[in-house]
């Protein structure tokens, strides 16, 4: 259903910017390419997210040093204890139990996938060492809720609309001012591609402030869906902890919002929500 909205979502995208280039005669200024740029944009504005979905778990896995558990044979008991908190949590979501693994690094733990029943939940070891069971399975359970709602796939599709957009939008913007401004008859001029690198920086930073809108959104959703799942105390309980630690957690840039937590300089820019707007959230809810 999500693969369906995704190419129903850029039809409409492709249908409502030729209409309005039309509608404005702009593709008759540009000599009638918007068909052909439009096709760019969606091959590389949704290709590019596309492909990075499918191979999310491969890119998470030799990026992060994951340890993928082998639930036929447990190294230890924090394995045997992780795997069956992971399965039973996802059993009671209603999908089939992730892919379970570890790896090195900072208080922290991420999910990704590109198909609900074919995911990757993943704890560092240092979120083992300072948490307790309970806020573990707070954690496990936010990890699970993003894997339930879709969150993997959704954000892909946003990502991968707003790249078309930013792509088509950059060179029609380009087109305009090459030919109307500096009046260039004869194909694309260096004012062209001055102008697309311009307008790609500033579309790009405006798209990238939708995207994490939509990650921010969602991470208020995965504590929800933990709070269901397990309990609210243990997912506010989480939080705290994390809000405690000295040393802020961090994911590389391509997992920073599939994490537990994170963080940025501009709140606008920021994955995730501040640690206590979110225990607020939980609250209340």
């Amino acid at each position: 259903m999500r693969i369906l909205l995704f190419l129903l979502t850029n039809l409409a995208v492709m249908a409502v910017l030729l209409f309005t280039t039309k509608v404005l005669g702009l593709d008759a200024a540009m000599g009638g390419n918007y068909g052909s740029l439009l096709l760019f944009a969606l091959v590389f504005g949704m290709g590019g997210s596309f492909i990075s979905l499918l191979l999310s778990k491969w890119m998470a896995k030799k990026s992060m040093g994951v340890h993928i558990i082998d639930p036929q044979n447990f190294n230890n008991s924090d394995e045997r204890w992780l795997y069956a908190r992971v399965e039973a949590i996802s059993q009671n979501a209603g999908i089939q139990t992730p892919e379970v693994g570890m790896y090195e690094g900072a208080p922290n733990a991420f999910a990704t996938g590109w198909n609900k029943n074919d995911a990757l939940v993943a704890v560092s070891w240092g979120l083992l060492q300072v948490m307790s069971q309970d806020e573990i399975e707070g954690v496990l359970a936010h990890e699970i809720g993003h894997v339930a709602n879709g969150d993997m796939v959704t954000l892909s599709l946003i990502q991968g609309v707003v790249n078309t957009l930013v792509i088509f939008l950059a060179r029609v913007v380009g087109g305009i001012i090459d030919k109307a401004v500096f009046k260039n008859r004869e194909g694309n001029g260096i004012a062209y591609y001055a102008t697309v690198f311009i307008a790609e920086m500033v579309l790009g930073i405006l798209a990238s402030i939708i995207v994490m809108w939509f990650s921010r959104f969602r991470e208020y959703r995965a504590d929800e869906a933990s709070a269901q799942l397990v309990g609210t105390n243990k997912m506010v309980a989480a939080l705290k902890k994390l809000q405690n630690l000295k040393e802020n957690p961090a994911l590389p840039k391509e997992m920073a919002a599939f994490g537990i937590s994170g963080n940025s300089f501009l709140s606008l820019l920021s994955s995730h929500p501040p640690l206590q707007s979110r225990i607020d959230n939980l609250l209340k809810y």
